[in-house]
């Protein structure tokens, strides 16, 4: 296997991960774990809480849909997936400076750990989208 191949094939592997991640989080949003993500939208945001999270739980699950059923696409889904994770991330700040607890974040350390997680996101989209310059 060439390193293109491999590289390509790592890229597929993170591509489908994602994709399922995100619809997995998508469902969660409109499901199960809907009031802990009410939790978290920051309260200036000018949308009913609930709106929020079912809106950004279809997008979740659009893009991990299209992540994984349109690989043609890939550059561009990766794209709109890093944007959406960037686009989220001030609600993840809202929850470390406000103290909402949810999802087991229920210490500042934890709520830190997540924000600093938050770019491994962005950076997972990027590569899985082939986004990410090869060596």
């Amino acid at each position: 296997m060439t390193r293109t191949t491999a590289t390509r094939t790592r890229q597929d592997v993170a591509r489908l991960a994602l994709g399922a991640m995100l619809v997995f989080a998508g469902t969660s949003h409109l499901t199960f774990a809907r009031r802990e993500f009410r939790a978290q939208v920051p309260p200036w945001v000018p949308m009913d809480t609930d709106d929020v999270v079912l809106l950004s739980g279809a997008a979740e699950i659009a893009l991990g849909a299209a992540l994984a059923g349109l690989p043609r696409e890939r550059r561009r889904i990766g794209g709109l997936a890093a944007a959406f994770f960037t686009a989220i991330f001030p609600g993840n700040v809202s929850q470390y400076r406000n103290r909402v607890d949810g999802f087991g974040l229920d210490t500042d350390t934890k709520r830190a750990a997540r924000l600093a997680g938050q770019p491994l996101l962005v950076a997972w989209a990027l590569y899985a989208g082939g986004l990410i310059p090869r060596r």
